[in-house]
């Protein structure tokens, strides 16, 4: 009989210690607010209004929809590229609205939404170089964002290339400009909007036509909280079929910015990528 009883009361404590930690939607609403971890140094995905210092962007927008949805106040957080994903094992943010591309190399340590936005990364050089295309980087000094995927490939497709590397992009696009490398990656939005911004002196730089890789970005859930991705993957397709999702790629990316490219040729419909 003491048995059963020790038994019964060993369940009981498991099952109130699960609950305790397996319903993090329920969390948030009690605390009353979402903590967004964001990149901050991104446009248009995520950076400071210069006009009025407020964290803006395409992702910023995605990350205060879910905290609508939940009924919660969203409190932005600027993370570093390196530091995303410890963040969100930590607990110190509750969600990754931060430039994450869903990889399969990652997938063990984040769950990922639906994807919200495919890029690709290239590399950006001056015009005055001899550097044709990726290849000709070998041996060459090339600087990109600290924790990035596009670090990895880089290396992967120039491995005698030089790499140095920046706590963030705009800091190593610094470096291209003042002549301390010969090439510069990112993603390739990220390459349009850099160019962009140097107004006259674009004319002096030209993105290289080879791919690195092909990316597509995703919120990231910490592991094992399926109450909270469903939550979030649903707001993602309500936001899809009601047409919000298109109306914030119009904003940001599309004939409504700066950027003005064409329509977009994806949906926030799945969460599976290619092997």
């Amino acid at each position: 009989m003491r048995r059963r009883v020790w038994l019964a009361a060993v369940s009981s404590l498991f099952a109130v210690s699960g609950l305790a930690h397996a319903d993090q939607v329920a969390d948030i609403q009690k605390k009353g607010e979402l903590v967004i971890g964001v990149y901050g140094s991104s446009e248009p995905f995520s950076f400071i209004d210069p006009k009025t210092r407020e964290m803006v962007g395409y992702e910023v927008d995605i990350g205060k929809a879910i905290a609508s949805k939940l009924g919660v106040k969203p409190v932005i957080k600027q993370l570093n590229l390196a530091a995303r994903i410890p963040e969100l094992q930590q607990g110190h943010v509750d969600i990754l609205a931060a430039a994450l591309t869903h990889n399969k190399e990652r997938e063990p340590l984040v769950d990922f939404s639906l994807t919200t936005y495919v890029t690709g990364q290239k590399v950006m050089v001056k015009k005055s170089s001899d550097v044709k295309d990726v290849p000709d980087l070998a041996g060459k000094r090339v600087v990109t964002a600290k924790g990035s995927t596009m670090e990895v490939n880089i290396r992967k497709a120039v491995p005698t290339a030089i790499i140095v590397t920046f706590d963030t992009s705009p800091q190593a696009f610094v470096a291209l400009q003042q002549g301390k490398a010969v090439g510069f990656v990112n993603d390739e939005i990220s390459l349009v909007q850099a160019n962009y911004e140097l107004g006259e002196r674009s004319n002096d730089y030209r993105v290289l036509p080879m791919n690195l890789s092909t990316e597509p970005l995703a919120l990231g859930i910490k592991k094992g909280e399926a109450g909270f991705k469903k939550l979030v993957d649903d707001t993602l397709r309500e936001m899809e079929a009601s047409g919000a999702a298109n109306d914030l790629y119009e904003k940001w990316f599309g004939q409504k910015s700066k950027l003005k490219l064409p329509a977009r040729s994806f949906k926030w419909d799945s969460d599976k990528i290619s092997e």
